[in-house]
């Protein structure tokens, strides 16, 4: 069994376990706010942003100098003494990194190529830069590489982690993702009118986009004892369209259906789902019928992302490691944000959740589905150990 034996976390929720939890159950996130200077016209947008000061990324790694790299190290920190208790028990070679990230340095190539700045380097853009960075600062010599499969990039991280160690390729993995604010993918989902006009609001009636939220998240995984096990994966691919999912939800039903016969569970021994969420007319409609048809409403659901901002290629394992923490400390599961907006009483009832809850058993499921019909499902559930 693969368990997750250190959590490591940033977004707009906070910057560290403690705060998140306590504004998580508190429904609040103090880095969601109305924002400037990332569409075009100066059009202003909502924005989920991390605050404070981040570390720097020393001189020795200047070529991996990006906000995206300062994210991963600020997480780092947060799980850096069970990283280094790993490495010194399987060894360097034998510890592997495996990172999601849909943007990695984009905003510092934007920054580069609009100001004309000669210390711009390529290799701060590259996709398999965080990956890279993150193990030549701990000096390892295992497995390292990068997923990019949008906003289910770093939930497949976890999933490849799972498949390095159980293929013998590693003993512990360092899996994860960052994704930081950029012109590009916001100015994107706003010519595709996906973006929404205020704080996203999902499955309400009045919704109308995504909020994009800046975060970064890491596990340590591996066969040795952890509080959360990871019991089933699910994968597939709709094949359907580039920017919509299938209309039926044909894959994202495929991957719960697998990610539940590996975990050996039936839909009811399911506590809580961590639902996408976010807050598209299509996703949230297609996502409450998918749920309706598998869980009918017996279980408990509802999307962080009004709290996070859809983070991309972070959203998968920062809402993995929201569930941990609602696992591991026993915390209220999250309702949905109706105070502004009316719940969309069209969709089907699928366990929605409109005020706080205990869950029935120890066991969530996370949801993420991404452009081009990719899907990928965790289930995690606490243990023992």
């Amino acid at each position: 069994m693969i368990t997750i034996s250190a959590v490591g976390m940033l977004n707009a929720l906070g910057n560290n376990l403690d705060d998140i939890a306590a504004n998580l159950a508190a429904g609040i996130a103090p880095g969601m706010r109305p924002d400037r200077g990332w569409l075009l016209h100066d059009k202003p947008c909502w924005t989920g942003r991390v605050a404070g000061d981040l570390p720097d990324i020393p001189p020795a790694f200047a070529e991996h100098r990006s906000r995206n790299n300062q994210l991963l190290l600020a997480v780092l920190a947060q799980i850096r003494p069970e990283v280094d208790e790993a490495i010194a028990r399987f060894g360097a070679h034998r510890v592997a990194v495996i990172l999601g990230s849909s943007t990695s340095g984009l905003d510092e190539a934007d920054k580069y190529v609009a100001n004309h700045l000669s210390s711009y380097r390529y290799a701060q853009q590259e996709l398999g830069d965080p990956s890279r960075f993150l193990s030549g600062f701990l000096q390892l010599s295992g497995p390292a590489y990068t997923i990019s499969t949008a906003c289910t990039s770093s939930a497949r991280a976890l999933i490849s982690g799972q498949r390095v160690i159980e293929c013998g390729l590693a003993d512990a993995a360092i899996v994860g993702g960052a994704d930081t604010l950029s012109r590009m993918p916001l100015n994107g989902f706003d010519s595709l009118e996906s973006l929404s006009a205020g704080r996203c609001s999902p499955f309400s009636r009045q919704r109308d986009g995504i909020t994009i939220g800046e975060g970064a998240a890491l596990m340590l995984i591996g066969r040795h004892s952890g509080c959360v096990a990871l019991l089933g994966v699910g994968e597939s691919s709709d094949a359907y369209h580039m920017s919509a999912p299938h209309p039926e939800g044909v894959g994202a039903s495929q991957a719960i259906a697998m990610a539940l016969k590996q975990a050996r569970l039936r839909p009811g021994d399911v506590g809580y789902i961590n639902l996408h969420g976010t807050a598209t007319r299509m996703n949230d409609r297609i996502e409450a019928g998918v749920i309706h048809n598998i869980f009918g409403d017996a279980v408990p659901g509802s999307s962080t992302k009004h709290l996070t901002g859809h983070t991309l290629g972070a959203a998968g394992i920062s809402e993995a490691a929201i569930c941990c923490l609602l696992l591991t400390r026993e915390s209220a599961l999250p309702p949905q944000d109706f105070s502004q907006s009316d719940i969309d009483d069209t969709l089907p009832p699928f366990g929605l959740l409109t005020a706080p809850a205990r869950p029935a058993h120890p066991v969530m499921l996370s949801n993420s589905f991404a452009f081009g019909g990719n899907n990928a499902c965790l289930i995690l559930g606490r243990t023992d150990g």
